[in-house]
């Protein structure tokens, strides 16, 4: 499993849960031949329900689910990334 967190030392102490997302486009083919794709948006709690909001409105992400700050994909063939919630993110203005 390719594993990508996006978050700076400093991000990861502030930004503490991660939304996590089964992505059913990507998963099976590039990065994530012949697995699935995980995308996660790691973020504040107090931002958490605004981010969950908004990766659920996204029709390809399933088994959306909270996460520690600390996940780390199962092992095998696939792709994880983990993306941060700053400033003028979507899920906050939404």
């Amino acid at each position: 499993m390719i594993f990508v967190d996006d978050r700076t030392k400093e991000q990861k102490a502030t930004h503490r849960l991660i939304i996590m997302a089964t992505d059913r486009f990507m998963s099976g083919w590039g990065r994530a031949a012949g697995g699935p794709s995980y995308a996660g948006w790691a973020c504040r709690y107090e931002d958490s329900r605004a981010v969950e909001r908004w990766v659920r409105s996204r029709p390809e992400m399933m088994r959306i689910r909270d996460v520690g700050s600390n996940y780390r994909p199962p092992a095998g063939p696939g792709h994880c990334h983990v993306y941060v919630v700053g400033n003028g993110h979507p899920a906050l203005n939404a």
